[in-house]
């Protein structure tokens, strides 16, 4: 406790008050900065004489004997293996699609409430909610579709192997822009960016330009700063349809340092 007396010898409880518990050192003071203005001091009654009286307690401990809080072990949420089930089990389904020649069966309120387009779809103006009929799927194959629907349970991709993996993060970019999946779009532009090459790297450019993946096109851009790198690129098949395509893109290769080479190349095609 650390307070100023009145007359009386007892606290003035407007300036008096605790500390909380410190470790007391040589060379290291501890007190109160803004406990009292002067001026105040000097027009209190409690001033007499031009002196007045503090009151400190302090209580030292030698040893502090301290004891861990038991806590519970709470467990990782499992709620998407859960709605994987679901999907997989087919209980309480209520709509099928059929996307390339195969049936896939879902829950509207699932879906709709990942995706505003099927939000949309079902519960909209359009009352697909209410169809007992499958929905044709027309712009996307059977397997493309059934990894969009595991990521919609369980907010993750199905496993696979590499190369099946770089193959169907280029579809599933496609995908994510009808159904409006952010979050999906984001780990396509991800497993694509570990993936540019001198192969490959034309063909994610493209990608990434038609779809607005800002970040992914800018990783394009910086593998293809390298002036090796970017010769290599244009002997690819698709650069040619790049340069057709995607005029914005070449005016962006422009911009980064690399204008020469690319003057060079097209003057010596033509």
């Amino acid at each position: 406790m650390f307070g100023l007396l009145d007359q009386h010898g007892k606290p003035v409880p407007s300036y008096t008050g605790t500390s909380d518990t410190r470790e007391f050192s040589v060379h290291k003071g501890h007190g109160f900065g803004g406990f009292m203005k002067r001026v105040q001091l000097e027009e209190s009654e409690h001033l007499k004489d031009d002196s007045f009286t503090v009151k400190v307690d302090v209580t030292i401990m030698s040893e502090f004997h301290t004891q861990e809080t038991p806590s519970i072990l709470v467990p990782p949420s499992d709620l998407h293996r859960h709605l994987g089930v679901l999907l997989s089990s087919k209980a309480g389904v209520n709509v099928k699609f059929q996307v390339g020649g195969e049936t896939f069966s879902a829950h509207r309120l699932v879906l709709a409430a990942r995706s505003p387009v099927f939000r949309a779809e079902f519960f909209g103006q359009t009352r697909e909610g209410t169809t007992t009929e499958a929905i044709r799927v027309h712009d996307m194959e059977a397997p493309v579709f059934s990894a969009l629907l595991t990521f919609m349970y369980t907010d993750a991709l199905p496993d696979m192997k590499q190369e099946e993996e770089y193959a169907l993060a280029q579809h599933l970019l496609v995908a994510v822009d009808k159904y409006n999946l952010e979050r999906l779009k984001l780990i396509c532009e991800d497993k694509l960016c570990n993936r540019i090459d001198t192969s490959s790297v034309v063909t994610i450019l493209a990608l990434a330009e038609q779809h607005q993946c800002h970040e992914l096109k800018a990783a394009c851009l910086v593998f293809l700063s390298s002036p090796t790198n970017l010769g290599a690129a244009m002997e690819s098949e698709g650069f040619e349809f790049l340069t057709k395509s995607c005029s914005g893109v070449i005016k962006d290769l422009l911009k980064s340092q690399v204008a020469a080479s690319i003057l060079w190349k097209r003057k010596s095609r033509s």
